[in-house]
């Protein structure tokens, strides 16, 4: 019989608590399937049993931590990793460094789960320093991995170099990509375009032999467009990116809604409308997309949005599980290792300290 995959969760993370997390297991093995996964449940017993028998789950699929302890939506990274211990959110991370689970799924505090993962995890190579966070972005193509999309204020090249790597080995993962393409954001497609950290990126990944299918600069509007697969750039750009691609997704929205009710003849039009109206409506769904993972730990851990529902939280399962089932971890370990080769081989015509007597 297989080993099932095993998905550690914070269910007292995010506005919502166990009410959320216990339906979103619902919501994922309704939609895919509960055979081969199984899910430790870390908080309040007592509140995890009543969401359990309310969506009619059993100790079959589901296993208990309990634990009163949960690390606060307005509490400071640094705090946190100093009383988060035993919280329902280190003890979903510490599942995965105690390989009791493959992933741990959390819509708690940001700031809280990057800083406890990262000390309990720690860092997949020496030279990273912190997690990326990627966002699926949807786009006329398909789903376009962007990222970092807030974790990493400022990133010099080697940085972005490290975030196409795992950007592709995410992309293949999730979203079935093969060789997906990569794009560094600029503010212009031409090659003298940007700072001096963009270029430098862009040129490691040309030339520097990491067989990764590198497409060149691309612009905002390219992200929508799906140009490429994996958008790369540093974390204030692609925070402001996110932020303003979810605010105009809003305002569409309303103005669409507006519009369709303004007049019984706009309500007859939605109405002979309405199949392609819940067509372009799924395709935007913010739920559909739930689920960011901290790319460059020793471990798989993905962050969902504080207020998904149970359908969003669901997603961010989805996403945990395929991760945990993938070679994401090695791939990564794999391309980060002929990375460090080319950043720290000699120049030509110098030799290297073992060649120095």
């Amino acid at each position: 019989m297989p080993i099932p995959t095993v998905i550690s969760l914070d269910a007292m993370g995010g506005d919502h608590g166990p009410p959320v997390v216990v339906a979103g297991v619902r919501d994922y093995i309704r939609r895919h399937g509960g055979e081969g996964v199984r899910f430790l449940l870390h908080g309040d017993e007592a509140a995890i049993v009543a969401e359990m028998a309310r969506h009619d789950l059993t100790g079959d699929v589901c296993d208990i931590r309990h634990t009163d302890k949960k690390v606060a939506s307005d509490e400071k990274p640094a705090q946190a990793m100093r009383r988060g211990k035993g919280s329902s959110l280190w003890n979903a991370v510490e599942a995965v460094k105690l390989e009791e689970a493959g992933a741990a799924v959390s819509a708690g505090n940001t700031g809280a789960l990057m800083a406890i993962s990262k000390l309990i995890l720690r860092m997949s190579a020496p030279g990273l320093e912190r997690p990326a966070i990627v966002a699926s972005w949807p786009t006329l193509r398909g789903v376009t991995a962007v990222l970092d999309v807030g974790a990493n204020i400022e990133s010099d090249a080697e940085q972005l170099v490290e975030f196409a790597i795992m950007g592709e080995a995410f992309h293949t993962a999730v979203h079935g990509g093969v060789r997906p393409t990569i794009g560094i954001l600029n503010v212009g497609s031409e090659d003298v375009k940007g700072h001096d950290e963009v270029r430098e990126a862009a040129r490691i990944l040309r030339e520097g032999g990491l067989g990764l299918n590198y497409h060149g600069f691309v612009e905002g509007d390219d992200i929508a467009k799906g140009t490429v697969d994996v958008v790369v750039t540093d974390g204030f750009t692609g925070n402001i990116a996110l932020k303003t691609a979810e605010g105009v997704a809003r305002f569409i929205s309303t103005l669409l809604k507006q519009a369709l009710t303004s007049s019984l003849q706009a309500k007859a039009g939605a109405f002979i409308a309405m199949p392609a109206l819940k067509e372009m409506s799924r395709k935007i769904d913010p739920s559909a997309i739930n689920g960011g993972p901290l790319l460059g730990l020793n471990g798989i851990v993905v962050k969902s949005h504080g207020g998904a529902d149970a359908k969003g939280f669901g997603n961010a399962i989805r996403i945990a599980v395929d991760l945990a089932r993938s070679d994401y971890m090695k791939t990564v370990g794999a391309n980060l290792g002929r990375l460090d080769s080319v950043m720290h081989a000699a120049p030509a015509g110098v030799p290297s300290e073992e060649t120095v007597s």
